[in-house]
């Protein structure tokens, strides 16, 4: 079901209340583009998309966002929104069952509205098919009646906007993949980046904080800025118990290291993922199941969530036979890296 929120916009949901991390994480998310920090290429690509299709008065074309999570998906697709001065809904594929489920917020789209669509990688193949005439001809085949007497009406929907967002692009089936006419990768933040969201967001929320204090959290968030908003609160949390409020380089570092949070910002299911491949499998190449069923993790969870930054630092390689810790990992731990043997990672 829809349910309306603060904004005037309908979000689907599965019928809890927001949190206080979820309410919070909405006061400081972005409305404007202008208010969007990072991912240049991407905002301005984007930009010039809903500029073009404003001036003739016609609806966005499909887009397609892909990237590791945390990364603003979701905020792009509402920003997109606001500045076509349209209602979104908002869903992700899990929460889509049957096919009466997609054709009932099709149809309830007013011209030019959007329809955000996380997870997309995780919709049914059923429910694809209902996609495909939706994106391509605005229209959804009704199907009236049963068995040989059924018939099939086909119903003329208003122009709308698909947002796809998904951390597993290559999931995606190239018929539903190729109907997006606006496709773009978010990569990790940089820093700098890192850091002008944090201090907006301690702005925002009205935490009392020095440039250092706010580097420290901004080194340590991943390149994403959901883990340093995270981080912000938790180190916020500290500090009202331990430094009366105000957060400097020493009191963000004690912090940080309570959370078990690294100066590389490797946390402790991090550190487990790498010395399970380096202290029981040698280092590997091991299977990501394999993986999984030690550390008791879902393989998803450790392919979308952990590896992606690892990679990124250099502490963890796929190959064809498995996941391999590097040097670089080996190094992390201060420990010497053993002897492999030729062609081990072909």
């Amino acid at each position: 079901m829809a349910e309306k929120i603060t904004d005037g916009r309908s979000r689907i949901i599965s019928g809890k209340a927001l949190d206080e991390d979820a309410r919070i994480d909405a006061s400081v998310r972005p409305k404007r583009m202008e208010d969007f920090i990072g991912q240049s290429r991407v905002k301005e690509n984007l930009k010039i998309a809903v500029d073009a299709a404003r001036n003739r008065g016609e609806a966005l074309d499909h887009v397609l966002l892909y990237g590791p999570p945390g990364l603003g998906k979701t905020t792009l697709a509402q920003i997109l929104a606001n500045e076509m001065g349209s209602a979104i809904k908002i869903t992700s594929g899990p929460l889509l069952e049957k096919k009466g489920d997609v054709t009932a917020v099709l149809t309830s789209l007013d011209p030019r509205d959007f329809f955000f669509l996380d997870e997309i990688h995780r919709l049914q193949p059923s429910l694809e098919e209902i996609l495909y005439p939706a994106m391509e001809d605005f229209r959804v085949d009704l199907i009236i009646g049963q068995g040989p007497g059924a018939r099939v009406h086909p119903y003329q929907l208003n122009q709308f906007t698909l947002i796809g967002a998904t951390t597993r692009a290559g999931l995606i089936m190239a018929p539903l993949r190729s109907r997006f006419g606006i496709v773009h990768r978010l990569e990790f933040y940089s820093p700098e980046d890192v850091l002008q969201i944090v201090q907006r967001s301690a702005k925002i929320l009205g935490i009392t904080m020095d440039e250092q204090g706010a580097a420290e959290i901004a080194r340590r968030s991943r390149g994403t800025p959901r883990v340093a908003n995270r981080l912000l609160r938790r180190v916020r949390d500290f500090a009202e118990v331990r430094a009366k409020g105000q957060i400097n380089v020493t009191v963000a570092r004690d912090a940080l290291a309570m959370l078990g949070v690294d100066e590389h910002g490797l946390d402790e299911v991090d550190r487990n993922l790498l010395l399970t491949i380096i202290q029981k499998y040698s280092g590997g190449p091991v299977g990501l199941n394999t993986i999984a069923a030690s550390l008791s993790e879902e393989e998803d969870a450790i392919e979308e969530i952990y590896e992606p930054y690892l990679m990124q630092l250099g502490l963890l390689d796929r190959t064809q036979r498995g996941r391999v810790a590097t040097a670089l990992a080996y190094k992390h731990f201060g420990m010497d890296e053993p002897r492999r043997q030729p062609g081990l990672f072909s």
